[in-house]
């Protein structure tokens, strides 16, 4: 398991203009990835253009799944589960959907013990893992936020493995505050000694990326934007806006999709989800399905008999899941 040194942040190395906290860190001695894994095949990520780049600028389109909600995940965030989406499943990146309010992170620290199983367990299978802070309120928790990605920075931000999400999903806010939030978060990063890529949510459920293609953020290096969809309700005019905006040059990762409705549950459109699928290809988007858990729902790639020891046949698999798995591996 990879050693990491979490230290508490010293309000004298804060800049007192931007408030933005740093952690010290130790250095730490990064083991090279698994042979054959794909961060041994592709190395640290970067952003070129409108690309999710490996370490030589080609490049790479990561498909995966996204965990659920980490305070009501029910034991789903633990080793056996990483390494069966890497072995069996073929992820080659998972999202660590970590939960910040009604039980989450601000008032249970012990979800941070989660993430780093999940985190652990990633770096030695060698796949990618998004540290995502899910929340859909992000800016009313901007000095928490930064608090959490100054440590997760200065402990993490040094493996190829890592990518930060650091909004999940804005709901009622504009543009340019989420942008002035995620600027600060950016910097945050930055400052504490990692330039891994960084996604960024985007307005009415990280859907509005046309939106932020007209104001992306200042400090844009290694930094895609994120976009949501669920393929029964989300359809061609979404597909039209993801269009324009790459047209504008901006990078794009579909950091959570749904094969159902956008309520997590209803008709699993198989039909919309291939051709999402096919426009995803098109232009190299990388993505995480929502969600790898046992929730009685259509989103859930699990049905609710399947237990959190991974290793699960096909009989434990939803339709979703069923066909996600499949859409993985090709």
């Amino acid at each position: 398991m990879p050693a990491v040194l979490f230290l508490s942040c010293k309000k004298d190395n804060e800049s007192k203009q931007e408030n933005i906290p740093v952690v010290e860190k130790s250095v730490l001695k990064i083991s090279p990835a698994p042979e054959g894994s794909p961060v041994s095949k592709y190395g640290k990520l970067q952003i070129k253009g409108v690309n999710l780049c490996d370490a030589n600028g080609n490049i790479v389109q990561l498909k995966g799944m996204s965990l659920y909600w980490s305070q009501w995940s029910n034991g789903f965030w633990n080793k056996d589960v990483v390494n069966t989406l890497a072995d069996d499943w073929k992820c080659t990146v998972i999202r660590a959907a970590m939960g910040v309010v009604k039980g989450g992170y601000l008032e249970n620290s012990g979800e941070i013990d989660k993430l780093k199983i999940v985190l652990d367990a990633a770096i030695e299978k060698g796949i990618y893992v998004i540290i995502d802070w899910h929340d859909h309120d992000a800016i009313s928790h901007t000095e928490e936020a930064k608090k959490f990605f100054a440590e997760m920075a200065a402990g993490y931000g040094q493996y190829p493995n890592v990518i930060f999400e650091i909004f999940n999903e804005p709901i009622n806010d504009q543009w340019l505050d989420v942008r002035k939030y995620s600027e600060s978060v950016i910097e945050t990063i930055r400052a504490n000694g990692s330039d891994n890529v960084i996604i960024v949510g985007t307005t009415s459920w990280s859907q509005d990326v046309d939106i932020a293609a007209e104001f992306p953020v200042k400090n844009g290096k290694n930094v895609a934007y994120a976009l949501h969809f669920y393929a029964a309700t989300h359809k061609k005019t979404y597909r039209d806006r993801a269009e324009a905006a790459i047209a504008k040059g901006l990078p794009i990762f579909v950091s959570e999709w749904g094969t159902c409705e956008n309520n997590g549950d209803g008709f699993v459109d198989i039909e919309e989800s291939l051709i999402w699928l096919d426009f995803m290809d098109k232009h190299k988007l990388s993505w995480c399905n929502w969600s790898l858990f046992n929730k009685m729902e259509s989103a859930s790639a699990l049905k609710p008999e399947a237990k959190p020891s991974g290793k699960w046949n096909n009989s434990l698999l939803t339709e979703s899941g069923r066909f996600v798995k499949k859409k993985i591996s090709e």
